[in-house]
């Protein structure tokens, strides 16, 4: 494993003060006091608060759009799809604890990026609603409204940074067949 750049360093902290603090209330003095350096050197490894924000979210929501497009070009059944998901949420929210805190509530403070990150968070929701779509057409899932699937299992997955840092041990293969079982089992005919 590579050793973390003082860039990576600096998006880790800033990850978890935005978590704590949320982004608007969060300082680069803050940050340079949470990393024990000056203010003044925070910037000869980045630009602006914005930027780290900027690289949170538009990093997690890439890795969510190809693992949905790996998903998406998969020959699997509209079932395994789900379950795939799960695992992609699982896996992303499992690594990325704090980023996931300000993708769910700092995205809207996004400025030159907001529009692209709310065309890939809409056509991630499009292409789950189209598996979603295929499976209720091929019969394996309940005639149920999509979007209200989408939006039930979805509340669910993008809410895991809260959950798994309570736990001590989380398998994540174990936790994504629990999630499996609760949230698929209640859609398949």
């Amino acid at each position: 494993m590579k050793p973390e750049t003082r860039q990576q360093e600096i998006i880790r902290v800033a990850a978890k003060l935005f978590k704590e603090k949320g982004y608007s209330a969060v300082t680069m003095r803050d940050l340079a006091t949470a990393m024990d350096i000056k203010a003044a050197s925070l910037y000869n490894h980045i630009n602006s608060k914005q930027d780290i924000l900027e690289s949170i979210i538009i990093s997690i929501a890439e890795q969510f759009t190809e693992g949905m497009s790996s998903v998406r070009e998969s020959n699997a059944t509209c079932i395994e799809k789900l379950k795939e998901i799960i695992a992609l949420h699982v896996e992303v929210s499992s690594t990325n604890i704090y980023g996931m805190a300000a993708l769910n509530h700092d995205w809207m403070h996004l400025e030159a990026r907001l529009n692209y990150y709310k065309k890939l968070r809409s056509d991630y929701e499009n292409d789950f609603r189209n598996i979603l779509i295929e499976g209720i057409k091929a019969g394996e899932i309940s005639d149920i409204k999509p979007d209200v699937m989408m939006f039930s299992i979805l509340t669910t997955l993008r809410s895991l940074y809260l959950w798994i840092p309570k736990k001590e041990d989380v398998n994540l293969q174990e936790l994504s067949s629990n999630l499996n079982e609760i949230l698929i089992k209640g859609v398949i005919k």
